[in-house]
């Protein structure tokens, strides 16, 4: 942030040594006899009346000053505090001439030492400031830097991270598949990265990093960089990622992991419970790899490997890069969820590849991502498959925009002053592969594929702003064909436009009938014909259901199809949500047994905001969640902790 920086230097005589409330600053060396003056970090200012399109305000970082470039992790698991410990070496350059004064972004850390390399390469200890803590952004981490003529620094900080960090989760033996050892994963987005890591946490710092891990002999770590699937295990291992990325992406997980190959740059690490059934399930991985290149160039990133993470995992996916980490909630044994993995790897290119620059510009990762995901499905499985999930998510997007307020429907949205964490609706999404949709429509596909294409070549590895798109749209429309208007309506009004091209499923056609037949009584349950649905098919029957019915339809549906015992866990969870509606008590062992289960927030969040609208719900919900919450990933327990304890959420 340029005032909070402002102000910052202008309190601050660069000439003398800042105080360090955490250094006793008796063992450091001064060439001046007086003490140092106080370094004052600010709290953020309010903000401008309108946004400044490139400004992240989500962070301290001063990238515009001095930028880091270049990370270095020497890091030791504690499983037993629930705590990383080591040093960060960042490789900082100065871009501003005059500046002498890094800032970076922590949140819960505790700053042991920092040290700047001297020229004749000894670590001299600086003087350094951690400022107060805000709750969404943590709290400042102010450095002094050597004056002169040097471009380039090393900084090193010794720190230990809290054992309720944000962005990490320890899980006990207890809470894995294969309950003898315990499991460590973290989860970086949005602004969690500066929970485990100093570090300039803004998506527009792109940074490369290698890392040193040490961990209880019997367990592997993995990271979001290059995994020797061969590594002995010895408790130490060392990773690299050469291709700049955001913080966002750096990831970690360490826990009883074995790997199992699926084609040629595509495999799956698991706990070995669950490594064969995964290997099975994502099978079509590299096949997926391949036609992603056909359409829309290089994968520029070696090996793209899947990490199958506890059920405690809050997403469904994490598109860290060459190792996105996945949630076993998609592991259904007909590969009918697999659209999931189409996404994460889609984020190779957008996402990944080309980065949001703020969390403003979110909707520049997911919805091109999604717009790449429907290519993907529709390559692989067929158009009438990727119609049905296309028509599944703008239904989802209808019922959300139904409640979201204008201001959160924008693709460009406003997010100043709150946490960027709020920015995960559907809008990005589903608005934003509705758009990439309608510029398919106006360019031609052919021409668009060409535009993706030139455009992913074009900011291979940078972060950029809507607007930056917005420039390079319009040069790359065809002179004769003006829509500036248009897109303009796209990316900053709310809703949608008048002339959006809405996916339809003829196969969804037919099930609204039969539901319609079911409901006025046409037909009995057990005359439906489900034998060939797919899990689109049983979601739109479900999903599309009213409010209210009977108990005796409930009994029907459930004797009929099982209902309350499907192994599906998208199908369980749209039941769930009728059961709760209309108070169906045969379901509720399941519902209990299913939050208590998982902790995928898509799955989980619904459920529990259906619960808390009746008393008698509300009271099951506390009780549930109170058993439940010691194994939700920390961001499921803040969105759960305001839905069940709080206001509803």
């Amino acid at each position: 942030m340029k005032s909070l920086l402002s102000l910052l230097l202008a309190g601050l005589l660069l000439s003398g040594c800042a105080d360090n409330e955490n250094t006793d600053l008796s063992t450091v060396a001064s060439d001046s006899a007086v003490p140092p003056p106080a370094l004052v970090v600010p709290p953020p200012l309010p903000v401008e009346p309108t946004v400044a399109p490139a400004d992240d305000y989500h962070s301290y970082a001063n990238p515009g000053e001095i930028a880091v470039r270049h990370i270095s992790l020497d890091l030791q698991t504690d499983f037993g505090e629930q705590i990383l410990k080591g040093t960060a070496t960042l490789t900082v350059e100065r871009v501003s001439r005059d500046a002498e004064m890094l800032m970076l972004d922590t949140r819960d850390l505790e700053i042991q030492d920092v040290r700047v390399e001297s020229p004749a390469g000894k670590w001299v200890q600086t003087y350094y400031k951690l400022g107060n803590s805000d709750g969404a952004l943590g709290a400042p981490l102010a450095i002094e830097l050597p004056p002169g003529d040097a471009s380039t620094f090393s900084v090193r900080i010794r720190y230990r991270t809290a054992p309720g960090a944000s962005g990490l989760q320890w899980l006990t033996p207890a809470q894995t598949a294969g309950k003898k050892h315990p499991f460590l994963f973290s989860q970086s987005q949005a602004i969690h990265a500066r929970s485990w890591i100093p570090l300039q946490d803004s998506p527009a710092v792109r940074v490369t990093y290698d890392a040193t891990i040490r961990t209880p002999q019997d367990l592997l770590a993995v990271m979001s960089a290059s995994n020797d699937a061969d590594t002995e295990r010895d408790g130490e291992y060392t990773f690299r990622m050469p291709q700049p990325i955001p913080s966002y992406l750096i990831a970690i997980a360490v826990g009883d992991l074995v790997f199992e190959p699926i084609g040629e740059r595509t495999g799956v690490y698991a706990e070995p419970a669950l490594v064969k059934a995964a290997a099975d399930e994502f099978a079509d991985t590299e096949t997926m790899l391949e036609i992603t290149e056909d359409l829309f160039g290089p994968y520029r990133w070696g090996r793209y490997d899947l990490l199958i993470l506890p059920p405690s995992f809050p997403f469904g996916g994490m598109e860290n890069p060459r190792l996105s980490f996945i949630t076993p909630t998609v592991i259904a044994g007909d590969r009918s969820l697999v659209s999931l993995i189409a996404h994460e790897l889609a984020h190779s290119w957008s996402g990944n590849l080309i980065t949001n620059a703020t969390w403003r510009d979110l909707w520049l990762n997911e919805g091109f991502t999604s717009y790449l995901e429907a290519r993907i499905m529709e390559a692989v499985y067929g158009a009438e498959r990727a119609e049905m999930e296309n028509t599944l998510g703008y239904q989802g997007l209808a019922r959300e925009l139904a409640e979201l307020p204008p201001e959160a429907q924008i693709l460009a949205i406003d997010l100043r002053g709150q946490d960027p964490d709020n920015v995960f609706t559907s809008v990005p999404y589903t608005k934003g592969q509705l758009f990439l949709t309608w510029l398919e429509g106006y360019f031609g596909r052919e021409e668009f594929d060409v535009f993706l294409r030139n455009y992913f070549d074009r900011f291979a590895f940078e972060s950029i702003t809507t607007d930056q798109f917005l420039e390079y749209l319009s040069a790359q429309l065809p002179a004769n064909r003006p829509a500036k208007p248009q897109i303009m309506e796209w990316v900053f009004e709310p809703g949608l436009p008048a002339d959006a091209v809405l996916p339809q499923s003829d196969a969804f056609t037919r099930i609204d009938a039969t539901r319609n037949d079911w409901l006025e009584g046409e037909i009995a349950a057990t005359d439906i014909d489900t034998e060939a649905w797919t899990v689109h098919e049983w979601l739109a029957f479900l999903n599309n259901m009213p409010d209210q019915l009977s108990n005796d339809q409930l009994v029907a549906l459930d004797q009929a199809f099982d209902l309350t015992e499907s192994a599906n866990n998208e199908i369980a969870h749209s039941w769930l949500k009728i059961a709760i509606r209309n108070d169906y008590e045969p379901a509720f062992a399941r519902l209990e047994n299913y939050l208590l289960s998982i902790g995928r927030l898509k799955l989980i969040r619904p459920l529990y905001q259906e619960l808390v609208k009746t008393e008698r719900g509300k009271q099951f919900a506390q009780r549930v969640y109170a058993q439940a919450r010691p194994g939700y990933h920390p961001l499921a327990q803040r969105v759960s902790d305001a839905i069940v304890m709080g206001d509803g959420g």
